[in-house]
């Protein structure tokens, strides 16, 4: 009995120790194609594993990601290699460097010269594979793709990101816009990128509040860069405006010198001060009061006034 038992722990420990790989056989291979203008993804189910591919972002290269049903893999770094295939003898692998390895359902998202050099290997027959090492303790692990099928699904993603917008959220969600000396009219610069912010606003409309924040340099006297800061937020406020953002969704604020980015201590750094910052959100509207009784107190009228001018 005892010589069992150590036979069958010498199985385990063996088992453990040995390489696992995922792979979906041959001809069970499919390249899925799905997206739309804010993202556009190419991947590959794995049986019994999850799946892997690329993601593009609006603005953005694409990604190599690996999603996995259950957690195979252990925290740390996993090695991303374009592997040659089999039947392409002469061919080595070529090693890409390595990934961290994150916990939950997306095991790790690649850089995107990783994931260029990937789809290029793609369209010369190579695999995309991960190795790493099972959890606690385990033995080698390894997850391939195979490039069966590939160019077709390829021209479809690349329909798919041709229709991609120009930035993501990310890009435009905030953003600082430069003014020289004692300007307040914007610039090229700030148009083109107040534009691509429009470009976005038009296609995702659940994005319905703007914040702009004006700011001077220490120039001028208080009230003098208190008014500069203003009169540069609403350049800002009313180019958006004109372009048909509704002036209700925008609030405006302008501090003149009081937050400087960096000291105001060389011409370089007050150049770096002269600022309106955006920030563009999604916020959910607030319910709306019951409505006061007729001839309702001065308080309760004066409160409901707003302003947004810092002082």
């Amino acid at each position: 009995m005892r010589s069992f038992i150590l036979i069958l722990i010498g199985l385990l420990m063996s088992s453990s120790l040995s390489a696992l790989t995922f792979q979906t056989r041959l001809e069970k291979v499919a390249w899925q194609v799905e997206g739309d203008q804010f993202e556009c993804r190419l991947m590959q189910p794995v049986t019994g594993f999850g799946s892997g591919g690329f993601v593009r972002r609006a603005g953005e290269s694409a990604r190599f990601q690996l999603h996995a049903h259950d957690p195979w893999f252990s925290q740390g770094s996993a090695q991303l290699v374009a592997a040659a295939a089999p039947w392409q003898p002469g061919r080595t692998d070529v090693t890409l460097g390595q990934v961290s390895v994150q916990s939950g359902d997306k095991v790790f998202t690649s850089s995107f010269e990783q994931a260029g050099r990937l789809l290029s290997g793609l369209l010369e027959g190579r695999s995309p594979l991960v190795q790493h090492r099972q959890r606690y303790g385990g033995g080698p692990l390894e997850v391939r793709l195979l490039p069966v099928r590939f160019e077709k699904a390829y021209q479809d993603y690349l329909g798919c990101t041709a229709k991609l917008l120009p930035v993501n959220f990310d890009q435009v969600s905030q953003m600082q816009l430069s003014f020289t000396g004692g300007d307040v009219e914007l610039s090229e610069q700030a148009q083109r990128n107040l534009d691509h912010l429009l470009i976005y606003l038009k296609a995702d409309p659940s994005v319905n509040h703007i914040q702009l924040d004006g700011h001077s340099d220490n120039s001028g006297d208080r009230l003098t860069n208190r008014e500069l800061s203003r009169q540069r937020a609403l350049a800002v406020q009313n180019y958006l405006v004109s372009k048909g953002i509704p002036a209700e969704q925008i609030t405006l604020r302008f501090h003149g010198e009081r937050y400087p980015l960096v000291p105001n201590n060389s011409k370089a750094n007050r150049a770096k001060n002269r600022r309106v910052t955006l920030k563009a959100e999604r916020v959910t509207p607030q319910p709306t009061p019951p409505s006061a009784p007729a001839g309702g107190s001065p308080d309760n009228k004066a409160a409901q006034a707003h302003t947004a001018a810092s002082l």
